[in-house]
């Protein structure tokens, strides 16, 4: 069998995971070829450090099989050179020459096991699977730690039966099933998130990833590498090398939440990911091909943002191929009970607390107020109920005060409310937290900077 009849039979579905075999020798690249792919791998291979090199820049390895004894470069060299430029996927060395100092060295470089030649199939398919295990309970373990940590802010699926959230639940089931761009708009608190895991859940993509980050919350400094991870040495403190979240949401959904907060000159690394689906970690000299669905969210005006010179436009029109707009919860008011309902449930639990049974007026109480605070507002709201035992309705800023004739706040009225909502909400946050305005600024969903603005406007 010829080599190129080999790569045939070595290019299935790859359901497995993607291998790179680089050795000089043919008949062992062939008889790996045939025992990985029969095994559901897809299989590329090379005869050299050199084009195992040109092989990366086209495709991504999950991992790769590497003989040591290598015309040119050797293998360990070549390898030390791959966690260089970043590459994070195990690395397998085989040799049919090897001492004790030889298997230090490939360990010291970086591999994931060291197999000596002659070796059985069971024997490479074992240390394969030994290696795809470490790799998918790291990734469940990096999921799990920030589903653990979002559960926390009490995020929830898509309630309420009203005519926007039936539009926007439709419009959402038809653009799930492609790999398009999405830019979803709306007001702090609406939701956004929640429809970006619903598009991730209604999309061929469910089974993999979905991956959120806030652009708000991590410090200029640090936000690259958190996206595309870094090498090691590739600046002070980085003792080793880490992959980003590009990497984690390989597959799967990547979810940019305010993302009108990246730096200009990150935007412009982000639209290159975007159009060339590659991504070059921080310190690294080559790029790593990425397969990501990337949705985004603000509650900016990017239009106003990319007049002002704040965003780049060739980003803006890369983002907005299709553009969603999640109604704020006072357009929406016959959603609040069944909104409600929903919290009272799933913090009761969390809580171990009896729910509140919820009396006619105070629902309609509820569906008045204007939410300024969206559904995130109500959330609290909720658990602050669970708490004190009862529903605290004077935190909601009075009654009939302040209302026209029609039951509805009064444009003036309606402002001084909001503020006073607001300025309570962000206070009581702050003193949660201890003071950390950090840490505050995380929680209430937007930037270090719009905190401190508003404290300074305060006096506080």
């Amino acid at each position: 069998m010829s080599e190129s009849e080999v790569n045939e039979v070595a290019s299935p579905t790859g359901h497995e995971g993607s291998i790179l075999v680089v050795d000089d020798e043919q008949g062992m690249r062939s008889f790996l070829a045939r025992a990985l792919a029969m095994r559901g791998y897809a299989v590329e291979l090379a005869g050299s450090a050199e084009e195992g090199a040109k092989k990366f820049e086209h495709t991504h390895f999950d991992l790769v099989i590497l003989d040591i004894a290598l015309p040119g470069k050797a293998g360990i060299e070549w390898l030390q050179d791959l966690k260089a430029e970043g590459f994070a996927g195990d690395v397998i060395l085989i040799t049919a020459f090897a001492d004790m100092e030889t298997a230090i060295d490939a360990l010291r470089a970086g591999a994931s096991d060291f197999i000596l030649k002659p070796f059985r199939v069971d024997q490479i398919a074992n240390a394969i699977k030994r290696c795809t295990e470490r790799t998918r309970l790291s990734r469940e373990n990096f999921l799990l730690r920030r589903q653990v940590a979002e559960s926390a802010r009490g995020d929830d699926g898509m309630v309420g039966a009203s005519p926007a959230i039936a539009r926007l639940r439709q419009i959402l089931h038809r653009i799930a099933p492609t790999p398009s761009t999405v830019l979803i708009q709306g007001e702090s608190g609406v939701g956004k998130e929640v429809v970006a895991r619903a598009l991730h859940q209604w999309s061929p993509r469910a089974e993999k990833p979905f991956v959120a980050v806030n652009c708000a919350a991590i410090s200029a400094e640090l936000i690259e590498s958190e996206l595309f991870g870094h090498v090691k040495g590739a600046f002070t403190g980085a003792r080793e090398a880490r992959n980003g979240l590009f990497h984690y949401a390989h597959g799967g959904t990547l979810f940019l939440d305010e993302i009108g907060e990246l730096p200009l000159a990150l935007q412009s690394r982000l639209l290159r990911v975007l159009e060339e689906r590659r991504v070059r970690p921080v310190g690294a000299e080559t790029e790593v091909p990425v397969d990501v669905r990337v949705l985004a969210a603000t509650n900016r005006n990017l239009r106003a943002e990319v007049e002002a010179g704040r965003f780049r436009e060739d980003l803006f029109y890369r983002l907005e191929v299709i553009t969603l707009t999640v109604p704020p919860l006072r357009e929406r008011a016959e959603d609040i009970p069944e909104l409600g309902a929903a919290f009272m449930r799933q913090l009761s639990m969390q809580l171990g607390v009896p729910p509140l049974p919820v009396e006619p007026e105070v629902s309609a109480r509820l569906m008045a107020y204007p939410w300024p605070g969206n559904v995130r507002e109500l959330r609290n709201f909720v658990e602050r109920s669970l708490l004190f035992g009862e529903f605290p309705l004077d935190s909601l800023g009075g009654s009939v005060a302040g209302r026209s004739d029609a039951g509805t706040p009064t444009p003036a009225a309606t402002s001084l409310l909001l503020d006073e909502v607001e300025k309570r909400h962000i206070l009581a946050v702050l003193e949660q937290c201890g003071g950390n305005k950090t840490r505050a600024a995380e929680l209430l969903g937007v930037s270090r900077k719009t905190l401190e603005r508003k404290c300074a406007e305060w006096a506080v």
